[in-house]
């Protein structure tokens, strides 16, 4: 996990560590000067930025944030410090911090060092910059675009670094994060096990396989290109699709296996790049966004309810509507790094075409029956979920289980968890061995 250094290295949870000179330095050639806080290192990455106002230590450890550099655009960082128990993978996977104000001391029962310390600990350089704000607005006006940060004097050979290091699209960077091999998470005491789940492991958090656990499933994670023979060897009732980094463009692995698994009839579940790995098995574009949602307060309606509900998001890729263009919340050419902020009526505003167009929300033709767009996001019109309409499978652009934000979104796993008993799983004893699971063996029956 996370974290994990010797007590000689950790100091006391309220002692402030001493910073240094650095810079920031976008792609577009922009400089923001502050003070370096961390380790004292060079780090390189998408310039993105997050709208939590808490939840510091989840986001660190988030491995969607794989090759980014992460902005707060909450003033205040660190307050609580950093403990083992709260982090959601096994490492920080943020290249670098923006915030504006590190937290001096540590303020928590539970804090067992300061932020400062573990990033030091864990190599990743962070910078305590006044114009978060006006970082921002530029990367809502111009599209996030790749950065670095480092203690140099020479901003023009920092930019040269900058401008050679890899794109975001076209990266398949879930191979960097995932589980080297396979593991189970099963389900707490007292808690009867229900459900054999089979989830790919594309970047998973923590709280993902112990939400679903919570409710009864066994949980076997597997690594991320695990092929659907692999998948369905485990006898699943479910198979889960977990977020992760990179482009969905260049996941065709991920692609290959979430075909496998609906060829077979056997309840799918995808969340973030999982969701966007179901629409292109579903013959869906997935495209990038000019800035991304990222943060624990975004609006997603579900079409079917109309209910609301706020979320919690971490992506800068989505699933295009079929047949629709221009795309929402995506670049425009107004848009490039340094160019400018986009033009009026250029379709990368809040996306009302589709929201208000009912034959872009239609259902369509897949290869497994008809599909069709479940939720939309109210800032931008991006698609945040897709279901089947023939068979049992769904996906959410969103985080159902937070960590961190807010669990308006937690009953998705109990929707899972009813469509693998309508697939024909048995609510009752779930084996914990490999082989065919119930649903499997009713469908080789019928």
């Amino acid at each position: 996990m996370a974290g994990a250094v010797s007590p000689a290295e950790r100091p006391q949870p309220g002692a402030r560590q001493r910073d240094w000179p650095a810079v920031l330095v976008l792609e577009d050639g922009t400089a923001f000067h502050g003070a370096g806080f961390g380790a004292r290192a060079e780090a390189f990455g998408e310039m993105v930025f997050n709208t939590g106002m808490t939840g510091y230590q989840e986001t660190l450890t988030d491995p969607s944030y794989c090759r980014q550099i992460v902005a707060m655009t909450a003033p205040h960082i660190g307050n609580t410090g950093v403990n083992d128990a709260d982090p959601e993978s096994r490492r920080i996977w943020v290249s670098g911090y923006v915030v504006r104000e590190p937290s001096r001391i540590t303020s928590s029962w539970r804090a067992q060092r300061s932020l400062g310390a573990e990033l030091a600990a864990q190599g990743v350089p962070g910078i305590a910059i006044t114009g978060t704000r006006a970082l921002t607005r530029r990367l809502r006006d111009r599209g996030v675009m790749r950065a670095a940060i480092g203690a140099t004097a020479d901003l023009g050979g920092l930019l040269e670094r900058v401008l050679a290091s890899p794109q975001m699209a076209g990266a398949d960077l879930a191979r960097e994060v995932s589980t080297a091999g396979p593991y189970q998470v099963s389900p707490p005491p007292g808690v009867r096990p229900r459900f054999r789940v089979a989830a790919v492991d594309l970047g998973i958090k923590a709280a993902t396989p112990a939400a679903m656990a919570a409710r009864g499933c066994l949980v076997h994670v597997l690594p991320d290109t695990a092929t659907a023979g692999q998948i369905l060897a485990t006898g699943p009732d479910g198979v889960f699709f977990s977020n992760g980094p990179g482009d969905p463009a260049a996941a065709g692995y991920a692609v290959q296996a979430m075909l496998g698994v609906l060829a077979e009839g056997v309840p799918v579940f995808g969340i973030c790049l999982g969701s966007q790995v179901l629409g292109r098995a579903l013959g869906l574009r997935t495209y990038k966004l000019r800035f991304g949602h990222r943060g624990v307060n975004q609006p997603v309606k579900n079409l079917a309810t109309g209910q609301v509900q706020i979320t919690s998001h971490n992506h800068g890729f989505a699933v295009a509507p079929p047949a629709a263009a221009p795309l929402p919340g995506a670049d425009a050419p107004e848009a490039r790094p340094g160019a400018g902020a986009p033009r009026a009526g250029t379709g990368t505003g809040h996306g009302t075409f589709v929201m208000h167009d009912p034959k872009l929300l239609a259902p369509f033709d897949t290869p497994f029956g008809r599909a069709q767009v479940s939720h939309l996001n109210l800032n931008d019109g991006v698609i945040e979920g897709i279901r089947l309409l023939d068979a049992p499978a769904f996906g959410v652009q969103y985080h159902p289980e937070a960590a961190p934000g807010p669990h308006d979104a937690a009953r998705e796993f109990d929707a899972f968890c009813a469509l693998m008993e309508g697939a024909g799983a048995e609510p009752g004893q779930a084996p914990s061995g490999g082989g065919t699971s119930r649903a499997g063996s009713r469908r080789a029956q019928a």
